[in-house]
């Protein structure tokens, strides 16, 4: 029996993730590599050997090539799991392009898997794309599922046009011994929605009361709970789905409050994090001009969703308009050369903070934590 034919078009960890998974099924994959414009054949001791995209693109092994257009012109399954690094409504004229590109040379029989969240209702402009760039008909020509894909979870659920089964496709996806459920699209999309919007009310609430924790005593106790070890980099992860869950919905319902009062608390408490690094240049009569800051930030260059590359500029440019020096430190190696200045070390996730504290800190260090009490080591 000949092998499944699949292209997963997008070298993003999540798509790299799936189309390791299936090859190792015994699957023929192909991933697109848009900045290369080629299609990579991924063998499964490939797949065993560079658990990453990282890995695969730091040893560059021979890797059989084909054009993109050859390899999804052949494929039974095409999913679409790009690395998007726009936002607003850039990152839908990217989506937009990425998807025709990927798209367009789609046969007969074929099926598509969406891997980017959309807000609800999203898939049926994504639907009358597919059709019009492929000329075939949904449910006949060709078969759409909805899939959003997230760095650290796997759905448990696929989104299917009207809600049928693809045994095949729940096999390829299978992980764990869990067999995998077929909803249809809206219930995928309001089912994801749910999740999403629970994860942001939960974090909100975590930022919003932190705020009063104004005494030592009662800083002291909050470290000792589990929120001391919620950082900035956790607080952006689904950031994405969260903004195109607010474009999706019209009106100023409660739902929209959920939305927006969620993307307000994130901005708030970056907000009070600028604040927190200027007052303690205050207190410790520091002059903005003989203090450096180093943001610490270790972020997956290929992880489909842009949110915390662009948290990060956002955060490099506010800080910029009070002190010239601010520095990106990313990789595993803290490497942080002495100067004359006064050093602010910001541990944006707790990789950074422990990677931080585990170099020994300096006297002329002081290092913030980007937990909810913005804590301040020195």
């Amino acid at each position: 029996m000949a092998a499944t034919k699949i292209v997963v078009y997008g070298l993003s960890t999540e798509g790299y993730a799936i189309a390791c998974q299936m090859a190792i099924k015994g699957a023929d994959v192909f991933i697109v590599d848009e900045s290369a414009h080629m299609a990579i054949s991924l063998k499964a001791e490939i797949a065993k050997t560079y658990p990453n995209v990282t890995s695969l693109k730091e040893d560059e092994p021979l890797l059989g090539v084909e054009p993109i257009d050859v390899a999804i012109s052949h494929a039974e399954y095409l999913f679409f799991a790009p690395r998007v690094r726009k936002t607003g409504q850039e990152a839908k004229m990217e989506i937009h392009s990425k998807f025709k590109d990927a798209t367009s040379s789609i046969k007969k029989g074929g099926s598509v898997i969406y891997n980017l969240p959309t807000g609800i209702g999203g898939n049926n402009e994504t639907i009358s794309l597919l059709e019009h760039v492929s000329g075939l008909e949904m449910g006949k020509g060709i078969s759409y599922f909805y899939y959003p894909l997230s760095k650290n979870s796997v759905p448990e659920i696929i989104g299917s046009f009207n809600a049928k089964d693809d045994e095949k496709l729940a096999k390829l996806l299978e992980s764990d011994k869990k067999v995998k459920k077929f909803v249809s699209i809206s219930s995928a999309e309001i089912l994801h929605a749910i999740k999403v919007l629970t994860q942001f009310a939960s974090l909100s609430s975590v930022l919003e009361v932190s705020k009063f924790a104004q005494d030592v005593q009662t800083r002291n106790d909050l470290v000792q709970t589990e929120y001391n070890d919620l950082f900035l980099d956790d607080m952006t992860n689904r950031l994405y789905d969260l903004r195109s869950l607010g474009t999706s919905v019209e009106g100023a319902g409660t739902m929209m409050y959920l939305v927006n009062g969620s993307i307000k608390g994130i901005e708030g408490y970056v907000k009070r994090l600028i604040d927190e690094i200027r007052s303690t240049l205050k207190k410790n009569e520091l002059k903005a001009s003989r203090t450096k800051v180093v943001l610490v930030w270790t972020q997956d260059s290929y992880e489909m969703r842009g949110d915390k590359v662009d948290m990060l500029n956002s955060l490099v440019t506010k800080l910029r308009d009070y002190i010239g020096d601010v520095e990106i430190h990313q990789g595993p190696e803290l490497d942080i050369f002495h100067s004359d200045k006064t050093t602010i070390i910001v541990a944006c996730s707790k990789f950074d903070y422990d990677k931080i504290t585990k170099n020994g800190k300096d006297s002329d260090v002081i290092i913030i934590k980007t937990n909810p009490l913005c804590e301040i080591l020195q």
